[in-house]
């Protein structure tokens, strides 16, 4: 690779960040290798694999691509500053960063150089990112930072491409799966947020590149696909932690004083409704992690987690196999909520097979309490008596437990909403019954230590 200083050096630094997605970053760097506009020179930050990925890059692309090999894994925003640290060592232009899970246009890099180099009020500029696995479809196209509500929204989000989009969109962040941005910009407003680790680092430089007076700008010429499995949640915590604690302590940075108290009052609400949720669900790992995450967000501890933090994701459905010891058949009540009511059939018999349990399913039309009349029927607000039939093998569909009326809603049939949480005990039914009270108990007793963190932090 040519060295600052000497002439014809390349004018892009392209870095990849890259941990254990061996398959996806050979192909993304094969994407990036077919490029039309080639003038820069290709980078490879691996954060200490141990999939082979760092092999198999050399055994395959040799001197074409430059690579890092970390000695632990940084991250993703750790990650890219090693490559863009070098860039700016070396002197380039620009940096374009570049997840290991995209697959770019032949164009995607030349529109964004060229866009840059002819608007000198842009300070970077992002491709307009498709769905890998629905290529029609939008899944980003500029990330708007919503103040009000304490949230980012990525624009035209799920939208059919259609040929109505704007050709340049202008917004408060890019997403960091392909965004080129000047070296010049970078010295001035520090690389990415490393302490991150990841999420929220590429929307904390975009707020950083506004704020310094610079545009952020998206590009619809500039096209590359991104596949999204990385946030799924269904091994570990890692990515509901990062996610959870770096989302707070943006808001916790970056929200004027004026609006802490509501800043605070909203993240409890929302921190108390997951952890109702995860109570109903048995999602006890859930639960302590994302109250973990509120916890080290609120005391700054942030960078890579903990080894205790991380857990594997147990879905449990220990609850449902308990009420149905003892059954040889149920009757599902559709409540006029059919494809609901086959997807817990199936879920039920699943529960039954691997308890080794033969199990009959019938799906009924309407609600249970159309069977029953109405002088057997006793709702929450008939007493202390809050039980339901011992031999009870009925389940009714409904839309969320939250939000069901303790007036009209009988005990006779335990109650399944559309996220699989069930209702069946009298436990469930005070959970239910306290919701208002805890949610305020948990806002009264938090609300002063986050106000305190948030003073800490600003001092």
């Amino acid at each position: 690779m040519r060295k600052s200083g000497k002439m014809g050096m390349k004018k892009i630094a392209a870095v990849i960040c890259n941990y254990n997605k061996c398959a996806y970053v050979t192909e993304c760097i094969q994407s990036v290798l077919e490029s039309v506009f080639q003038d820069f020179d290709l980078m490879v930050v691996d954060n200490a694999s141990t999939d082979g990925s760092a092999e198999q890059i050399r055994r395959k692309y040799g001197d074409k691509v430059k690579l890092f090999v970390n000695k632990e894994n940084l991250g993703g925003s750790g990650g890219f500053n090693t490559g863009i640290r070098y860039a700016l060592k070396e002197g380039y232009e620009y940096v374009w960063c570049l997840d290991n899970d995209v697959l770019v246009d032949e164009n995607a890099i030349g529109e964004l150089y060229r866009f840059l180099e002819g608007h000198p009020e842009a300070g970077m500029c992002g491709s307009k990112v498709y769905h890998m696995e629905a290529p029609d479809y939008v899944q980003q196209f500029g990330i708007n930072i919503v103040w009000e509500e304490y949230c980012c929204e990525a624009k035209y989000y799920n939208r059919l491409e259609d040929g109505t989009m704007p050709e340049v969109v202008y917004s408060d962040a890019v997403a960091a799966c392909s965004v080129l941005v000047r070296t010049s910009l970078i010295r001035e407003i520090g690389p990415l947020p490393e302490e991150n680790f990841l999420y929220w680092d590429d929307t904390e430089w975009g707020l950083r590149c506004n704020r310094a007076g610079y545009k952020v700008a998206s590009l619809g010429r500039s096209k590359v696909l991104h596949c999204m499995g990385a946030k799924k949640e269904n091994v570990s915590t890692f990515p509901l932690y990062y996610s959870w604690r770096n989302w707070i302590r943006f808001f916790m940075k970056y929200t004027p004083e004026e609006n802490w108290e509501g800043m605070c009052t909203s993240f409890l609400k929302n921190i108390h409704e997951v952890v109702s949720n995860d109570l109903f669900l048995g999602e006890d790992i859930r639960m302590k992690t994302v109250m973990r995450a509120y916890d080290d967000a609120l005391h700054g501890r942030m960078g890579k987690a903990g080894e205790d933090i991380i857990r594997p994701i147990v879905h449990s459905d220990e609850k449902l196999k308990g009420l149905l010891r003892g059954h040889e058949k149920i009757r599902i009540f559709e409540n006029k909520r059919e494809s609901q009511a086959l997807a817990f059939a199936e879920r039920a018999l699943k529960a039954a097979d691997e308890e080794g349990v033969t199990l009959q399913v019938e799906l009924v039309a309407g609600h249970a309490l159309d069977e029953t009349d109405a002088t057997e029927r006793r709702s929450f607000e008939n007493g202390a008596d809050i039980s339901f039939p011992a031999e009870n093998d009925t389940f009714t569909m409904v839309d969320d437990i939250f939000r069901l009326n303790p007036g009209n809603m009988g005990l006779v049939t335990y109650y399944v909403d559309m996220e699989g949480r069930i209702v069946s005990s009298p436990r469930d039914v005070f959970l239910l019954l306290s919701i208002p009270e805890s949610r305020q108990l948990f806002l009264d007793s938090q609300k002063g230590l986050f106000l305190a963190a948030l003073r800490k932090l600003h001092s």
